[in-house]
């Protein structure tokens, strides 16, 4: 009996030499070797075609413990080590929001989550804060307004930037001297001797919200909303300029058409694209949006890049799933019989990050402003005035709103916000958060 074809072992695509390990797409085989090269490859190139991260900037990585963020911490790491043919220069930390609560997790489970995020965390040698989701009640005020954007006085460009970084370096080693890679401010969180976990009654004012919520889909949105807003508060408070999130193409695909389910659709260029600017002072970027989970999963196995799993948010008994739910199993199932599908969705985007730009021929760009005519600039998160920004997303209003800083004042916390009459706030919001906010 002749042998399958298709079971003889195949040639590595790139060396022509190895045995392949792992076919990535359908024609596309490589060895391990040749697989970790393209791998990061992929991440100093998306990095690099940017250049949105100047040399000696301080970036805030967002971490969850999973397979993406994990896979971005070691491009981080490796791309830091003395080893690297081109070192990155920026300065890294790391941001980890612990959700716990909102999991179905006890409390000796949340120690334990805690207890292997803080090792993994401790082993990549960066600075690290480990934040509670309970936080996000006590957040300010200020976390609902877009912070004060840089000064319009243009600066070093990119080039500058790196010449001027490489002649301190030569410099420092001249004189014996290194830069300071990290202020006293980036150290680990609390003493030894603070409680691991909130009080009870943060904990239970928490679940008493998102129990509130009518919908899996509006639970969703409030811990998506809640975790961005601790984030971006973090790297307000410690000086971070940037922030890396870890979304793989394949969250990309999944998060576009949830959003356009949504009515999220005049947002995808933020909500999506490799920058996140609607924060004013805070950028979010998102250097794992090239790489499949298919292809993050490999590298995580190959080169042994440890995880943590965490339970899916609580739902509650015979309750429908969410709409993020609904569309991951689509796209995913599709996936299994027709191997493009995610890749498909995912060009819809564009090569820049704005969405309807297929090949040559570009979509009409949708109106953001009501009413106003305006169309879809290249950000467009930024409203033409404060007045016109979602009170909740900070995009810009794609209904008729209103003034929102008269209502809002400076009373209480974000907590007190989210217990407070409905009627008030509603018009202050973009068409999707409405629907978000009338479920809690």
């Amino acid at each position: 009996d002749r042998p399958c074809p298709r079971s003889h072992p195949r040639t590595c695509m790139k060396c022509g030499q190895g045995t392949a390990a792992l076919v990535i797409r359908v024609g596309d085989p490589f060895c391990r070797g040749c697989f970790r090269d393209y791998f990061v490859h992929k991440f100093r190139a998306m990095l690099g075609k940017n250049r949105v991260i100047f040399p000696g900037e301080k970036v805030l990585l967002a971490v969850s413990g999973g397979p993406a963020s994990s896979a971005m911490v070691r491009q981080v790491q490796e791309g830091l080590s003395r080893e690297a043919a081109k070192r990155l220069r920026f300065v890294p930390s790391l941001v980890y929001i612990e959700e716990g609560a909102v999991r179905r997790q006890s409390p000796e489970q949340r120690e334990q989550t805690l207890a292997q995020m803080e090792s993994l965390l401790q082993a990549t040698g960066f600075p690290y804060h480990l934040i509670h989701l309970e936080e996000a009640l006590e957040l300010p005020p200020s976390i609902l307004q877009p912070g004060p954007e840089r000064a319009s006085t243009p600066g070093p460009s990119y080039k500058e930037a790196v010449d001027s970084f490489i002649q301190q370096q030569r410099q420092g080693r001249d004189s014996g001297t290194t830069l300071p890679a990290h202020s006293s401010q980036d150290t680990a969180a609390g003493p030894p001797g603070t409680p691991r976990l909130p009080a009870a009654a943060q904990t239970q004012e928490l679940l008493r919200s998102f129990e509130a919520a009518g919908t899996a889909t509006a639970r969703e949105e409030l811990l998506e909303m809640l975790r961005t807003h601790l984030i971006v508060q973090t790297a307000r408070d410690r000086g971070y300029t940037k922030v890396m999130t870890g979304e793989s193409l394949t969250r990309v695909a999944v998060k576009l058409l949830t959003n356009l389910s949504l009515g999220r659709g005049a947002f995808l260029a933020v909500d999506t694209g490799f920058t996140d600017q609607r924060h004013g002072d805070v950028m979010v970027v998102r250097p794992m949006r090239d790489y499949t989970a298919k292809e993050i999963a490999f590298y995580n196995r190959f080169f042994s890049v440890p995880t943590v799993t965490v339970p899916p948010l609580l739902t509650k008994r015979r309750e429908k799933p969410s709409i993020h739910q609904l569309v991951e199993r689509f796209l995913l199932g599709l996936q299994e019989e027709f191997p493009s599908t995610i890749n498909t969705v995912y060009r819809y985007e564009g090569p820049s990050g704005v969405p309807g730009v297929w090949g040559d021929w570009t979509a009409p760009t949708p109106c953001v402003g009501c009413r106003t005519g305006e169309k879809l600039s290249p950000e467009p998160a930024k409203a033409s005035s404060e007045s016109q920004r979602c009170l909740l997303c900070l995009c810009g209003l794609d209904t008729e709103g209103g003034e929102w800083g008269e209502h809002w004042g400076g009373r209480g916390g974000f907590g007190e916000w989210l217990v407070e009459s409905k009627a008030a706030y509603i018009p202050l919001l973009c068409y999707s958060c409405r629907l978000t906010f009338k479920e809690l």
